[in-house]
């Protein structure tokens, strides 16, 4: 018996639904910054080519997405291991990248939420030279080899640019003067938007300033990264971290997510970086040339 058309039509809609419903919606959730959006259109890129059904919600604030996140209303974010433990957690004891790793895989299991395999990338705080200073002053590697310099030639021509955060928190700026008997008084600091850092290092305008250690600026702007020498600045190691009731229903993403977090290393994060703020180029665009160029199966 031939079946009307439209009826056959009917039942090629309802099979579409059908197919559509089967695909498990993943509700990827990114912080305001460049780095959050890129990492999270690869993620929802690649994912979509394993079967998933991938919402992004870009642009929250920390504690919107990580409130989000224990809520239920966001089901991944890519997280680092300081945030959860400095600012989640308020864990203050200093801890080694592994250590960092396991006490918040620990702390946030019980919170609902299950770190993955993490990358090779931690997007912590350093201080770096603009190019000028660092061909002039080449003794300068370290933090602490800055603050020699900076004691010697005690002038307000030696400013030290920082953003507004970090520079009246007491795990920033505080901190580290104490740890490295660092000499900086108003007369040598400079607050500022994070960003005008940059400008401020690029333009020569200050001796050095704090910077992000995946930022795509540090190599476009030829900015020299000083060793943390006395390890101050926490790891902030990135991972997805999937809620436990997601992955208990899907638990194959722990498998599909390990090969892409092994992807990402310092210097692939600045190069991704850079292609977004230096180059201008679309997220969407950078991650779609990144998965051409790291086929995963």
């Amino acid at each position: 018996m031939k079946i009307p058309s439209l009826i056959l039509g009917g039942l090629l809609l309802l099979a579409g639904f059908a197919q559509a419903a089967e695909k498990p919606l993943l509700r990827i959730g990114a912080r305001v910054f460049t780095e959050q959006t890129l990492l999270a259109e690869i993620t929802s890129q690649y994912l979509r080519t394993k079967g998933y059904d991938v919402q992004v919600t870009g642009g929250l604030g920390s504690n919107l997405a990580r409130s989000a996140h224990e809520s239920g209303q966001l089901d991944m974010l890519w997280e680092y291991t300081g945030v959860s433990l400095v600012a989640y957690n308020h864990v203050t004891e200093k801890l080694d990248s592994a250590q960092s790793y396991a006490r918040v895989k620990e702390l946030d299991a019980k919170k609902g939420l299950v770190w993955l395999s993490p990358s090779k990338f931690s997007n912590t705080y350093a201080l770096a030279l603009p190019k000028k200073v660092a061909d002039e002053y080449p003794q300068i590697n370290s933090i602490s080899d800055l603050n020699k310099v900076l004691r010697q030639e005690a002038t307000t021509n030696n400013l030290v640019a920082l953003d507004t955060e970090f520079a009246n928190r007491s795990d920033g700026l505080a901190g580290m003067v104490d740890l490295y008997g660092m000499n900086l008084t108003r007369k040598n600091i400079r607050q500022m938007d994070a960003g005008l850092v940059y400008t401020a290092l690029r333009n020569g305008q200050v001796f050095a300033g704090l910077v992000y250690t995946t930022d795509g600026r540090l190599n476009a702007f030829k900015l020299k990264l000083l060793e943390d020498d006395k390890h101050y600045f926490p790891d902030y190691t990135a991972a997805p971290v999937v809620r436990q009731a997601f992955l208990d229903a899907h638990p194959q993403l722990a498998e599909q997510l390990k090969p892409l977090a092994e992807l990402f290393d310092d210097e692939t994060m600045r190069q991704l970086n850079a292609r977004v703020d230096v180059d201008h180029q679309s997220p969407s665009a950078v991650a779609a040339d990144f998965l051409r160029q790291h086929p995963l199966n």
